[in-house]
């Protein structure tokens, strides 16, 4: 497990100060872009160890009085049911859960904009969809030539046919279910369209990566781009900010692209740009809340590691191309990694060449790997959870915590009543028969106190999971990795 390597109290106290002085900078209204996740940040949790996933959220809850929430999705993305990795929905479904989390929260949200609108089918049932639940919905389209052509751009036939988004605070979040999604043009059309309405507004940046004041190639900013692979996303000196300033810092592809557009934009609204760099745009005070930088690099290299494992899985399943992976090893190249920099893997694949069939590995805090094989009551991943959570609560390899009498009739009924091919237990099924075992029995019910000492331990698996285990891991916070192949031949998988 690794050690704690980021200050997340100081973070907050920060970046809050910081954000409150942006948004003093400008006098009407504010946009104020919201990089990454606001819920659920569990990229930067990982490599950025100590970091809370739900930070943004937090400081934003401070502002509620003043704050509205627009959440922006890419059209694209709904045609072709773009899944949020880490916690597997839809985009299209991370947009109702992120209104029901912002209600939740007290926090108002205004409205949801359809980006590169091209008139998708299944954009269209989406609209209707959410009108029908009583949100407003609006349609920014493609702008050829973006982001070169700035006269275009910054035009009646360009921000102008976009639709203008009615808001009513004066600090408007615009975030999305995650990168890519038009956050940064969503928040540029505004603009325009409130200089043609005389309104007086400005724009910031909530990033957290990359990290502009970490060094380029730092592990933490490779993980950022071993992320977005899908997205072309790469890290880069801000050139900008060295022309204005002599200072060398990290920024990205996309925000460098864009920047002339919205130096253009502010000296059309007010005559000169209060930026000179897209790194002056930013708010990104995480960087300076790195405690243990040795930590962050150990979490980073992990993160990377598992971004690769996913793409190959992802390939294998045929939502990945050779592109995607090419550049996933580049960036392995880049940080000096390779799959024997990740312990589990070749303790799971060893594992499963020692006994023929599926295995799985789990690294304990401590080190110590614990495997686990299929057997007839037993998948692999059931049998390693069962083993690490008898060395994490002192109990004896030997010690049974589910009695084979438990499990035989859940396997029965599986395959006799419920029609299920696989009579092997599932990680959750395993879990709640464990938990019934501990209403009687004391070993089971030390083995089920110890459930909260997986969170954050390294899994691999030599054969891809069903989705049903996925899931599971990840409401353990376990960091899933699986070998790109299937257990069987067969095309269907659940």
């Amino acid at each position: 497990m690794t050690n704690i390597g980021f200050d997340n109290d100081k973070y907050l106290d920060m970046q809050s100060k910081h954000i409150k002085e942006r948004i003093g900078e400008f006098g009407g209204k504010l946009y104020l872009e919201f990089g990454g996740k606001l819920f659920d940040d569990y990229h930067a949790s990982r490599v950025l160890p100590g970091f809370l996933p739900d930070s943004k959220i937090t400081m934003l809850k401070q502002l509620k009085d003043q704050a509205e929430i627009v959440i922006a999705i890419k059209a694209g993305d709904i045609e072709k049911n773009k899944v949020r990795g880490d916690i597997g929905i839809t985009y299209d479904m991370d947009l109702l859960r992120l209104v029901d989390a912002f209600t939740k929260n007290g926090l108002y949200v205004g409205s949801v904009v359809l980006t590169q609108f091209k008139e998708q089918p299944s954009a269209i049932a989406y609209e209707k969809k959410l009108k029908a639940l009583g949100l407003k919905v609006y349609r920014h389209y493609p702008i050829p030539g973006y982001p070169s052509d700035i006269p275009l751009i910054v035009s009646d036939e360009g921000y102008g046919k976009n639709d203008y988004i009615e808001t009513t605070r004066p600090l408007v979040v615009v975030t999305a279910p995650g990168p890519g999604s038009g956050k940064m043009a969503t928040c540029l059309s505004q603009l325009y369209h409130e200089q043609k309405r005389g309104v007086k507004a400005g724009y910031a940046k909530f990033e957290t990566f990359p990290i502009w004041n970490l060094p380029l190639n730092h592990p933490v900013n490779l993980a950022y781009e071993a992320a977005t692979a899908d997205l072309n996303d790469v890290n880069m000196i801000d050139p900008f900010h060295l022309e204005a300033y002599g200072e060398t810092v990290v920024n990205y592809n996309r925000d460098v692209e864009v920047f002339p557009v919205l130096k253009a934009m502010f000296e059309k609204i007010s005559g000169t740009s209060p930026y000179q760099s897209p790194t002056d745009m930013g708010v990104n005070m995480a960087g300076h809340c790195i405690t243990d930088d040795g930590a962050t690099r150990q979490a980073a290299n992990q993160e990377i590691i598992r971004r690769y494992y996913q793409a190959l899985c992802d390939r294998r399943k045929g939502d990945a191309s050779d592109v995607i992976i090419q550049k996933l090893e580049l960036l392995m190249k880049k940080a000096g990694l390779s799959p024997a920099d990740r312990p589990v893997v070749a303790a799971a694949n060893i594992r499963a060449e020692e006994t023929g069939g599926p295995a799985a590995a789990v690294e304990l805090p401590d080190g110590t790997i614990i495997t686990g094989k299929t057997s007839p009551l037993l998948g692999a991943s059931s049998a390693m959870i069962l083993n690490a959570l008898k060395v994490l609560a002192g109990i004896d390899d030997e010690a049974k915590l589910i009695s084979p009498q438990v499990i035989e009739p859940i396997m029965e009924l599986k395959v006799k009543f419920l029609r299920n091919h696989n009579p092997l237990l599932h990680i959750d099924e395993i879990l709640i028969a464990l938990s019934i075992a501990a209403v009687s029995d004391e070993t089971a019910a030390a083995a089920y106190a110890a459930l909260p000492k997986l969170k954050g331990l390294e899994v691999h698996s030599s054969v891809i999971l069903s989705q049903v285990d996925v899931g599971v891991f990840r409401k353990l916070g376990m960091n899933l990795t699986c070998e790109p192949k299937y257990q069987n031949k067969k095309l269907f998988h659940m």
